[in-house]
Order: structure tokens, then C-alpha cells, then sequence
């Protein structure tokens, strides 16, 4: 059987934060993703790709905010909501074009628990910039002042049953779209929480769940360096997990950009995984055949 591999794709990738919306855009950038994994799929992979949300959830609370005179805001996961519905129909869309093979999206769910300390510690912020001060809002270095929300550890999929039947049949599935809708689980279900998920750390929880061989992170650098953004930085290139896990613990990642993902990373090695690999986009197919990116394995 075709080795699994779950691709995570940064939401930055599809849409960057820092310049203003552009729906064309957007389609354009996730099009040349989709031919990265159009190689992928050639190389005999089965295939299950999730993505970040950040800018996409950003535009969906500036226009709430916008509105709020004339239509009610939604709570934070019902935006998750829309914004897996969003990017998971452009990228189902151009996927199904370029690869003639069946792909499905599903909306995905992501347990957390009530007694986690980030909810009692909120750290993520999200949505626009204010210039003043008010409810829920922190300033966010010197740009203004932003709501700030709790970010969770994943603990597991809802929907990780349907996911593998899925990929059993032969679908490339599309899931844990912003790192999945938090919910709490209830005696009655599941309920909506106010928070957002790492997307790194809940696709390792599906790759784990799924049994996937191989985890890539796909991010806006080639790959990951020791003493990134100094002059004396340097690319690493195959990692043994304890040596991971130590420049982890020695502060090289930072936990705004690379830390996550190192975490995530370490985490599927931990569960059973074959190997994580970090890199970009572009180099995807190099970094699957050993030849660039960051490797980490046991």
C-alpha cells in the first residue's frame, strides 16, 4: 500500500497577512501549491493536506467588526468554521483540476479540555488592530491593540474515523483546516470553544491517529537553522529526534514561528512516525527524496 504522508500548509503561504486581500490572489497562490502536490502524489504518496487559516480568520473579524452596526458577530469557532470552508473549496477545487483524482473536504473538529491553562492564560492574538484599549483587547507590540484568545493544546480529532475511511477509498482529504474547530466535549456532544488551535500541533494528532509514515510541514523557509535571523545562522539538515528536542529546549525556535513546528515535529517521532520533514513549498519534492529541507527521524 501507497505510504501516507499529511501535508501541513501554512495560511501565510495561501494568503500573506501583510498585504491587503486579494480573493485572485489567493486562488493563484493556492494553484501553485496544488502542483507541489500534484509531484507529490506522483511519487506514490496517498495524500491528506491540512492548512492554516490566520490572515483568512483576520478578514472574517475585520468585517464582523465592520458590520457589527447591521448584522451580529459569530463566535470565534464558527469563523474557523467558514474560513475551513473557505480555503478547503479553492484548494478541493484545484486540486480536483490538476490531479483528476477524487478529493474531499471535511470540517473538522479538534478536542480541547476545559482545564487547560491557556484558558486561564490567553496568548493568541487575532483580528484587527485597534488604537485604543477595550474588552479582551491587548496591545500587540506597537501596532495597536488586538483581541487575544486562548490557545489550547489539541488533544484529539472528532472526525479522525471518516477521515481514514476516506483515505482508505482513495480520496486525498482536506482536514484540521486552522488547526480544526476547538470544541469541548459535553454529555450531550461537542460545543463550540473561544480559542484557536497551533495547525502544526492538531495535524500531528491526525498524522499520529492516522498511522501516516511521514509528516511534511510545508512553511515560508527552505529550511530550519540554528541561530535563524544572526549572522552566524546555519541550515540543519538531518536532525536525530534527541538533538531536536535539545535545540528546542535551548530556545533556537522561537515560539511565534519555527517552535510549533519543531514541537509538532518531535511529537510525531515520539507517536511512531518515520520521519518529519520542514521546508518550503517549492522544495517539497526535494525534501521527500532526502535531498533538502530539514529532516528529523529517530
Amino acid at each position: 500500500m501507497e505510504q501516507l504522508v499529511i501535508i501541513a500548509l501554512g495560511g501565510n503561504s495561501l494568503l500573506s497577512a501583510k498585504k491587503r486581500f486579494s480573493f485572485h490572489q489567493e486562488m493563484e497562490n493556492v494553484h501553485s501549491a496544488c502542483l507541489q502536490i500534484k509531484n507529490i502524489s506522483r511519487l506514490g504518496y496517498r495524500i491528506v493536506l491540512t492548512h492554516g487559516n490566520g490572515p483568512q480568520v483576520g478578514d472574517i473579524l475585520l468585517q464582523q467588526h465592520c458590520a457589527r452596526d447591521k448584522v451580529p458577530e459569530l463566535p470565534l469557532d464558527v469563523c474557523g468554521a467558514q474560513t475551513q470552508g473557505e480555503i478547503g473549496y479553492i484548494l478541493q477545487r484545484s486540486l480536483r483540476s490538476i490531479l483528476k483524482k477524487p478529493v474531499i473536504t471535511v470540517l473538522t473538529q479538534t478536542v480541547v479540555s476545559r482545564k487547560d491553562p491557556a484558558f486561564s492564560r490567553p496568548s493568541k492574538f487575532v483580528g484587527p488592530f485597534f488604537s485604543k484599549p477595550g474588552p479582551g483587547l491587548r496591545k500587540d507590540s506597537n501596532r495597536g491593540y488586538r483581541k487575544v484568545v486562548p490557545s489550547p493544546e489539541p488533544l484529539g480529532i472528532v472526525e479522525v474515523k471518516e477521515i481514514k475511511r476516506l483515505v482508505q477509498d482513495g480520496f486525498i482529504v482536506i482536514a484540521c483546516g486552522g488547526g480544526g474547530i476547538p470544541v469541548f466535549k459535553t454529555a450531550k456532544g461537542y460545543e463550540g470553544a473561544e480559542a484557536v488551535i497551533d495547525k502544526d500541533l492538531a495535524s500531528e494528532r491526525l498524522a499520529t491517529s492516522l498511522k501516516a509514515q511521514t509528516f511534511l510541514i510545508l512553511t515560508d523557509v527552505d529550511s530550519v537553522y540554528r541561530d535563524f535571523g544572526t549572522p552566524k545562522k546555519k541550515p540543519l539538515r538531518k536532525l536525530s529526534l534527541q538533538e531536536a528536542e535539545n535545540l528546542y529546549k535551548q530556545g533556537q525556535f522561537p515560539p511565534g514561528s519555527m517552535g510549533p513546528k519543531i514541537l509538532a515535529a518531535t511529537r510525531f517521532i515520539k507517536h511512531g512516525g518515520k520521519r518529519a520533514i520542514i521546508t518550503s513549498p517549492g522544495k517539497a519534492v526535494l525534501a521527500l527524496k532526502g535531498r533538502a529541507g530539514t529532516e528529523i527521524k529517530i
